[in-house]
């Protein structure tokens, strides 16, 4: 080995909430370097969910509707011998996490015709229950690793 192995920078905690994962999402939704925005979105979205959720701990609805997007396994192409295989691979804790603050940002997107705050929290609310688009992605993620579950051997 030639190199020495790249040390993450580590995300310091948000403002409000002191927490890594809230200033991850501030930091996944913010768009040319505008993070007063970013962070307004996601004030706004959290002070949203906490009037539809009707519960003060915002955090835990945050977490646990992150959890349900999370994916455990994706896909990987791997071209062996001129075809190319999807091939499921584990997905590790802090990528699957980055996978799902990006499916929920990708979704809240989507939405159309609210704030960005208000379909944020709309989506966060709906992950939360187990539904919406961004928790389909994650069961169209799994059903398709299940499905490619006999090309696993090609992993290396």
């Amino acid at each position: 080995m030639r190199r020495r192995s790249v040390k993450r920078a580590e995300t310091p905690p948000d403002p409000r909430y002191n927490n890594r994962l809230v200033q991850k999402m501030i930091n996944s939704l913010m768009r040319d370097g505008k993070k007063s925005v970013s962070e307004r979105v996601v004030y706004d979205a959290f002070d949203l969910l906490k009037k539809s959720s009707g519960t003060n701990d915002v955090l835990t609805v945050f977490h646990k509707a992150i959890e349900n997007v999370r994916p455990h396994v994706e896909l990987k192409a791997r071209r062996v011998g001129g075809a190319t295989y999807q091939i499921p691979i584990e997905v590790r804790h802090d990528r699957g996490m980055s996978l799902a603050l990006r499916w929920l940002r990708t979704a809240a997107r989507s939405r159309k015709g609210a704030p960005m705050s208000k379909r944020l929290s709309d989506e966060l609310l709906a992950a939360f229950k187990g539904e919406g688009t961004a928790v389909k992605k994650r069961e169209e993620t799994h059903k398709m690793a299940e499905a490619n579950r006999a090309f696993a051997h090609y992993r290396w």
